[in-house]
């Protein structure tokens, strides 16, 4: 999976701003936040997105859940968070490796959009 971003960054081949590193899920700062605090936790094993992890590794998805809460608590969003797994193309995925986003630091709306 060389080519995939996410893997690559999984490998620190290219550098990203990491909060959390195991040996089952990296998470760090999203590039292009779409709030004041904008997280990524990727599994170190590429599934190309939610539905496959689940499906071949359920436990997987259990602890990259919980990495997603223990990041947001980190990062002191208290007042709470948004967890979020966007799949396919329609559904906003960018980087076929999946990853959820933990956003947080201001209120927000709905439907998201």
């Amino acid at each position: 999976m060389s080519e995939c971003l996410f893997c690559r960054i999984v490998a620190r081949e290219i550098p990203a701003a990491e909060v959390m590193r195991t040996s089952e899920v990296v998470a760090f700062s999203d590039i292009s936040p779409q709030a004041p605090t904008h997280l990524l936790v990727v599994p170190t094993t590429h599934y190309d997105d939610a539905l496959a992890m689940s499906s071949d590794d359920p436990a997987l998805a259990g602890r990259l859940l919980r990495a997603a809460g223990e990041v947001a608590n980190s990062a002191g969003l208290d007042a709470g968070y948004r967890i979020v797994f966007n799949t396919g193309e329609d559904g906003g995925q960018s980087v076929h490796h999946v990853h959820a986003h933990v956003l947080g630091g201001r209120a927000m709306s709905w439907p998201p959009g």
